[in-house]
């Protein structure tokens, strides 16, 4: 959303309806749905079931920040990790010097749950007297930086806002019914039969489909790299 005018709730809550109102109508080539095998073993499911375990959607925000950025959203269940993060993925540098393409983009990560931080993943060169690089980050972990305070859990900080009659957490009724336009023509579509959910094993990272549609908006895995949070015992 764009800077509102105050910190007050329903100036907050205006810019957040402006940017879902201008989210563009889903297109069903770059939808993938996923139901993880076993999930019909549930004496409770029908054998038919069509029922999404699994789905990674495409939203296109149509103003002029955000035009021509593909923002892909992804959840499921069954899956190899549990968390929920925002990474925003740079674009390559023209000239690339040090030939580092293979070692993958920049990032940028706001990692929500668990282990609360944000870090910028990088290419840096090695220490050492060869001309090396390798991927690595700046790294804000909460739990280490801020030691001496309580970082409240999500619910504790809504019911503080209701005691204190503070909105400015929660959503307001058009901005419900504009987030809601954006998937219920989806939602119909797949109770219609019109979208299938593709098998995936549970474990994995959901159906192989799924990250062929985040290489075709232009995603660039990292492939060897993975972030861990930083301990005391380190030191």
């Amino acid at each position: 959303m764009e800077k509102p005018v105050s910190l007050s709730p329903e100036h907050i809550r205006d810019e957040k309806v402006k940017v879902l109102q201008s989210v563009s109508c889903i297109n069903h080539d770059e939808v993938v749905l996923g139901q993880y095998d076993g999930y019909k073993d549930d004496p409770t499911v029908p054998n038919e079931s069509n029922t999404p375990t699994f789905a990674s959607v495409v939203l296109r925000v149509h103003n002029e920040r955000w035009d021509g950025v593909p923002f892909v959203l992804k959840a499921g269940k069954a899956l190899s990790s549990k968390k929920a993060e925002i990474r925003v993925q740079f674009k390559d540098a023209p000239g690339d010097i040090f030939r580092c393409k293979k070692q993958g983009r920049n990032e940028f990560v706001i990692r929500l749950q668990p282990s609360e931080a944000m870090y910028m993943k990088l290419t840096v060169k090695k220490p050492g007297l060869e001309m090396a690089t390798e991927q690595s980050e700046l790294d804000l972990s909460y739990g280490l930086r801020y030691q001496d305070v309580k970082i409240p859990e999500a619910y504790e900080r809504l019911i503080l806002d209701t005691i204190r009659g503070d909105q400015q957490h929660f959503v307001r009724r058009d901005e419900l019914k504009a987030a809601w336009e954006i998937f219920t023509p989806l939602l119909h579509d797949i109770d219609a039969g019109r979208l299938k959910a593709l098998p995936y094993q549970p474990g994995t990272r959901g159906p192989l489909e799924a990250d062929e549609l985040s290489k075709r908006m232009g995603y660039v895995p990292t492939l060897g790299y993975v972030w861990a949070p930083p301990t005391l015992a380190k030191f």
